[in-house]
């Protein structure tokens, strides 16, 4: 039994621990990235490594999500997935390397900014909320919980 159990959670810990690990995002992945959910609302947070206020949004917005069932969320690193090491290791540090994440993987990052979203000047940290029936919203800067909530309802 005991070999079942520790079975078990290194498995768990080993998919916890793949889940940190940032998968590239390419111009043609952006359009299922920003495509509407079947239900709910799916967060995309847009982040960097040398961004300020953006482990705080981070652990902010899955603070929110663990409360919101509805609420489906997805880092995306503006750095290139060249920097994969470092990007896994600043979100397993922080403890939030159980979300879903992608990196830029791209020539020209500016173009991915665009494609994500086209009013975005390409500043960090970025927030898009989109819904279930179609309708986005978008904040840049830091955020708590009232904020992530306005965004989200």
């Amino acid at each position: 039994m005991k070999y079942w159990l520790t079975a078990f959670i290194c498995l768990f810990a080993a998919a916890a621990t793949s889940a940190a690990e940032p998968t590239v995002l390419t111009p043609a992945d952006t359009k299922a990235l920003i495509a509407p959910p079947g239900r709910g609302v799916r967060i995309v947070a847009l982040w960097s490594l040398d961004c300020a206020y953006c482990e705080e949004n981070l652990t902010a917005l899955l603070a929110f999500q663990r409360s919101h069932a509805d609420v489906e969320l997805v880092f995306v690193a503006t750095d290139p997935i060249g920097e994969k090491e470092a990007l896994e290791a600043r979100l397993k540090a922080a403890k939030l390397d159980a979300v879903p994440s992608r990196a830029y993987a791209d020539a020209t990052p500016e173009r991915l900014n665009f494609l994500i979203d086209p009013t975005w000047g390409g500043e960090t940290p970025r927030t898009l909320a989109i819904k279930a029936d179609g309708t986005r919203e978008a904040v840049s800067g830091a955020l708590d919980a009232g904020r992530i909530a306005t965004l989200v309802d």
